[in-house]
């Protein structure tokens, strides 16, 4: 079986996603896991399938058709699965939106070597205040070996600067009551 990740896009409209799990389907593929939204009306979404592989060229013909219906899909190997050993994080951040906020935050991780596992974000009305604030929920894994206080200050220091609540914290400790 080949492992394909699928990269989807298109106007939002009732019925993407099933013609996109018919297409997989009708190529005796298995949907294994994805992460969809909507996106300012657009509709986007990973997905990552298996199918056979006698079948992945008649698939990507398959699902290059389907831009016809609004929807563009791109499909690429996926690599080889591996388990990044590391130290499991869990980063929330709260703040009034402004530019510069992922960046300055995926810059401090990334100094320190660590990573996204996964990364959502999200704006909504501040209750009360008026405004928009900015929100920032994440799964992140910094090397063994990292500076975790050190990664713990320089993150202060950028939620003192942009005026943001963030916190990092280990998912396998039990918070402090």
């Amino acid at each position: 079986m080949a492992t394909l990740v699928l990269t989807v896009t298109g106007a939002d409209r009732a019925g993407l996603v099933s013609s996109l799990s018919t297409s997989v389907a009708d190529h005796g593929g298995s949907w294994l896991t994805s992460r969809m939204a909507r996106l300012a009306g657009t509709f986007a979404g990973v997905v990552l399938v298996e199918v056979p592989d006698e079948r992945v060229e008649a698939f990507r013909d398959g699902v290059s058709q389907l831009s016809a219906t609004g929807l563009d899909v791109a499909v690429k190997a996926a690599g080889a699965a591996s388990v990044y050993a590391g130290i499991p994080l869990r980063l929330n951040l709260i703040g009034h939106d402004r530019p510069g906020i992922v960046h300055q935050i995926s810059a401090a991780l990334a100094a320190h070597g660590a990573s996204f596992e996964q990364l959502e974000t999200r704006t909504r009305e501040a209750p009360m205040s008026g405004g928009v604030l900015f929100e920032v929920e994440a799964d992140v894994i910094a090397p063994s070996s990292a500076d975790v206080p050190a990664l713990h200050s320089a993150l202060e220091a950028i939620a003192d600067e942009l005026m943001v609540d963030i916190e990092l914290t280990d998912p396998a400790r039990p918070a402090h009551p």
